[in-house]
């Protein structure tokens, strides 16, 4: 999922970070945050899973599929709830204050939602999983 990095900057410690969306839609996955760190995990609509869970073609996975997720590389828990986060702080970056780089950053005028809710997702620092079910082999970054 390597892309072009983008900078961002936290509006709450006020330091720069690598970032790039992904539109989960075009790439048939859902998505959700660490609750604690700046993971984000990946999850195909088009692979197998535990159970045949069935997956939103580009949203936020839905809250009762956050049982069959292995905890994030940190020890926190993915959750469709959660925010992205700051890696250096790692308070919650605000979709409307991104706006300001995301758009900046972007090419043709392109105009950002400002929320973290619809087809698009980001991930900072090249921090992301994919398929990462209890009891599968998965692979983190």
């Amino acid at each position: 999922m390597a892309r072009k990095r983008e900078i961002g900057i936290c509006e709450h410690c006020g330091k720069e970070f690598g970032y790039y969306l992904v539109h989960n839609g075009f790439g048939d996955c859902a998505y959700a945050y660490c609750d604690r760190c700046p993971y984000s995990v990946y999850l195909s609509t088009l692979s197998n899973n535990p159970s045949n869970i069935s997956l939103p073609i580009g949203g936020k996975i839905p809250e009762d599929v956050e049982r069959f997720m292995k905890p994030c590389p940190c020890g926190g828990s993915f959750r469709s709830s959660a925010l992205p986060r700051c890696p250096h702080c790692l308070s919650s970056i605000s979709p409307v204050f991104a706006a300001s780089y995301i758009e900046k950053n972007a090419a043709n005028g392109w105009r950002w939602r400002q929320s973290w809710d619809d087809g698009y997702s980001i991930v900072i620092e090249n921090l992301y999983v994919d398929e990462w079910w209890k009891g599968e082999e998965s692979t983190s970054r």
